[in-house]
């Protein structure tokens, strides 16, 4: 394990202790940490159906099924980084959406500056702004999207900074590179054409359900590596790229999606980027008692991990 870290509790039955992300350590300093893992409980971006706010909770509890050696990389990221739960956000304005986003990006600035790496679970979508405002101020970033919605709207329900808009807010502000975008699993009737309209006019590469399906997902995996090149990227994956038949449990679910298992190749696809940070979310445990979704976010997270820590630790050669 890296530098002796201490993750005993990995090999303790799994129903026991406190429920940490992935059964790693839960710390309050991050300094000596390379990756954070970060509960975001907000979901006051919502239009519809709400409930992310509970999704870190039952993603950690679910996370305990996961173990530490990969089966086809065979990456242990916890051989190559120092990786911690540091806890939830603390969301002290939930009432105000854009005070919340302050207290995310208040966070998140700091884990930045420490020069610790941020593996998420949301919460709604739009706490991905404040994530790239902390961790993308001195430079834009490239990203890997994956979802059914582009979340490019201009405006819903009075707002500019709901969980369809964080990233036409993210490109207007300068911390997102749309020519190094890529969504994919892009699909559903909307109301007005403007999301896919700003996506692909400001540059980003938008692969609809129809054109992923046509391709196949290794074709896939190589255009979202050309697209982002060997610059710093994000990962930001929303369960509803899913169909629910694999993840019910979201706020915004749309037929027709990925499977689980193409979705863990597009990410196991993705080994070798310069990866900075991602985030999963909008797993809403209210609409699936069952506990799949979260189970569903907590091993998409963990195959973000094991990328990350790998692009991680190349880095710090």
């Amino acid at each position: 394990m890296a530098e002796n870290f201490n993750y005993e509790a990995m090999f303790t039955p799994r129903y026991t202790g406190i429920a940490t992300f992935m059964r790693t350590p839960l710390v309050q300093e991050v300094s000596g940490l390379d990756i954070a893992l970060i509960g975001v409980p907000f979901d006051g971006g919502v239009e519809n159906r709400p409930g992310q706010r509970h999704g870190p909770r039952e993603m950690r509890n679910m996370s305990s099924m996961m173990r530490t050696i990969h089966h086809v990389s065979r990456i242990d990221p916890y051989k190559l980084c120092r990786i911690a739960d540091v806890g939830d956000v603390p969301v002290n304005s939930a009432f105000d959406l854009e005070g919340s986003h302050k207290n995310i990006m208040d966070f998140y600035h700091l884990i930045h500056t420490a020069g610790v790496v941020p593996l998420s679970a949301g919460g709604d979508h739009s706490i991905s702004l404040p994530i790239l405002r902390a961790i993308a101020a001195d430079r834009p970033v490239g990203m890997v999207h994956i979802d059914a919605h582009t979340d490019t709207c201009d405006e819903e329900l009075g707002s500019k900074f709901t969980h369809g808009t964080p990233f036409r807010r993210a490109v207007e502000e300068g911390i997102l590179d749309p020519g190094r975008t890529v969504q994919i699993g892009i699909r559903g009737a909307q109301d007005s054409e403007a999301g896919w309209a700003f996506s692909l006019e400001s540059g980003m590469r938008v692969i609809f359900i129809e054109e992923f399906t046509g391709l196949g997902v290794q074709a896939v995996i190589a255009e979202a590596r050309k697209v982002v090149g060997d610059g710093p990227t994000y990962i930001s994956f929303d369960v509803d790229s899913l169909d629910p038949a694999f993840a019910p449990g979201t706020g915004t679910p749309e037929i027709g999606g990925l499977t689980t298992i193409e979705a863990q190749i597009l990410l196991r696809g993705l080994r070798g980027l310069n990866l900075i940070g991602g985030d999963v979310v909008e797993v809403s445990p209210p609409f699936d008692p069952s506990g799949v979704t979260a189970l569903v976010g907590a091993t998409m997270m963990y195959e973000i991990l094991c990328v990350l820590a790998e692009s991680t630790a190349q880095r710090k050669k």
